[in-house]
């Protein structure tokens, strides 16, 4: 099955996406400071785990208490998050028309299940999308940075941080190739630049979205 992808036309749909210690939540939490002082109905949220649900599938994922996990079984484990994180966090209010700000999305389960983990890219894209309803971000930001750096930003790591070097290689060059195959809806940009002017290029570029949103 092709998928084709579904953006709503209420709403404004934003992701971060990229590696670890890439800055990703920081920069999602400036995004929605930023708009919600500015009067927007803003959600700020996150995946893994930003439902009762998902707190127990964020637990198992990244726990390196949970030891080894079968790759199909760490994926599905995902897609559940997803499925029930889209049904209740994001599609509500994307139809009462706020922005929904995510740090992680498809993309993530495509390239640290899909590039990292080398499961079908296929198979694994059709439960992710799947699992979503196919719903799109209408811009996806991706914070690119080394892993050597990123990594290095950590003292103590979970199961997925604690991935070898190779595989958050394969994981950036997914990310890359993602944004590279759908220019339209990615940015990205270099994540060792400075804070504000990321900001300042993440607004300039979803300036043109705000009008499908609505002020709280």
């Amino acid at each position: 099955m092709a998928w084709t992808g579904r953006y709503t036309d209420t709403g404004v749909f934003v992701c971060f996406e990229g590696g670890e210690g890439s800055g990703k939540s920081t920069q999602s939490r400036l995004l929605s400071e930023a708009l919600t002082a500015e009067g927007y109905d803003v959600r700020l949220t996150f995946e893994p785990g930003d439902t009762v649900v998902g707190q127990e599938m964020r637990r198992i994922v990244l726990s390196p208490e949970t030891g080894e996990l079968d790759d199909r079984t760490e994926a599905l484990l995902y897609a559940a998050d997803k499925a029930e994180h889209v049904a209740t966090v994001v599609l509500p209010a994307l139809e009462r028309g706020g922005i929904v700000i995510t740090d992680r999305y498809v993309d993530s389960t495509l390239a640290y299940q899909g590039a990292g983990r080398s499961l079908d890219p296929d198979e694994l894209e059709g439960v992710a999308r799947w699992a979503t309803g196919d719903l799109r971000p209408h811009l996806t930001v991706v914070l690119d940075l080394a892993p050597e750096h990123g990594l290095g930003r950590f003292d103590e790591r979970d199961r997925i941080e604690g991935e070898s070097l190779d595989f958050h290689q394969r994981v950036r060059q997914a990310f890359l190739d993602l944004a590279a195959g759908n220019p339209h809806h990615y940015l990205v940009l270099d994540a060792r630049d400075g804070v504000d002017d990321i900001a300042a290029a993440i607004r300039g570029r979803l300036a043109p979205l705000l009008s499908q949103a609505v002020r709280a």
